[in-house]
């Protein structure tokens, strides 16, 4: 007979709550929390493994289960009880305990002969982090590369705002001194989004291995960047302000290399 939970306080229930919110949670357990049906279809398509599967009968359709026959437990619960760990408006009516991976740089492999590769030093934003997963995803980049991380990327809002593009990029993580050895030792040019010392991006020849590096809006990339630039890049103004969101201009920047690779 199939497993159900029908209350709120139920011990499974309270240990989906911390791994939703708590990151100390995720890193200890090496669990994170899925919700919804094309975040979860994606990160099994990225090879992500399920411990548990949890479903609501009353909103997700018996025969849309069988899309989701996963090797793990499924679990039904109520709705009352998908509604105190559900974190959107718009239910679909199952969550997925998935198994975190190995994202450390150490575990990250350069396979294409002329990589292009998107870096982000300490994005903060999950919403902003999710805009760079989808624009990586969008132009097929070789990776992306997280340069001093301010949270884990499988905060369930980096998630959502990547619309489970998370799952579909190839991702690390490390020191700005660590990635920057990675891209060195792997022949990669850096190509750095700064205001000084800068050609337009536009006149830079991206098609050899590149990695476009983008910094935040407030404080731009650090020191250590700049000195490691192959050449800093500038996306011209034509306005009364000097810097673009860094998701919008990363997308300028990653589209034109790929305009220059003719879309390959």
């Amino acid at each position: 007979m199939q497993k159900e939970i029908t209350s709120i306080h139920n011990s499974l229930i309270k240990e989906v709550l911390r791994l939703q919110s708590k990151s100390r949670e995720r890193k200890k357990s090496g669990l994170f929390i899925i919700e919804g049906k094309r975040e979860i279809s994606l990160a099994k398509k990225g090879n992500y493994q399920f411990s548990t599967i949890l479903y609501c009968p009353e909103i997700l359709n018996h025969n849309e289960l069988t899309n989701y026959q996963f090797d793990c437990e499924f679990i039904q619960i109520n709705r009352e009880v998908y509604q105190k760990i559900a974190q959107r408006d718009s239910t679909e009516g199952i969550i997925a305990i998935a198994k975190s991976k190995n994202l450390t740089i150490e575990a990250i492999s350069i396979e294409n002969n002329s990589p292009l590769i998107l870096v982000a030093e300490a994005p903060e934003k999950p919403g902003n982090i999710g805009a760079l997963l989808r624009t990586a995803d969008a132009a097929n980049v070789d990776m992306v590369l997280i340069a001093n991380p301010k949270t884990d990327l499988y905060n369930p809002n980096i998630i959502r705002s990547s619309v489970g593009c998370v799952f579909t990029n190839k991702i690390a993580t490390g020191t700005t001194d660590e990635i920057i050895k990675f891209l060195n030792k792997n022949s990669v040019a850096i190509y750095c989004a700064a205001l000084t010392a800068s050609k337009p991006y536009h006149t830079v020849n991206f098609s050899k291995p590149s990695a476009i590096v983008v910094g935040t809006e407030a404080t731009g990339l650090s020191e250590e960047w700049l000195k490691n630039a192959s050449q800093n890049i500038i996306i011209p103004m034509q306005g009364q302000i000097d810097s673009l969101n860094v998701s919008v201009s990363a997308s300028i920047l990653i589209f034109e290399a790929k305009r220059q690779r003719n879309f390959k």
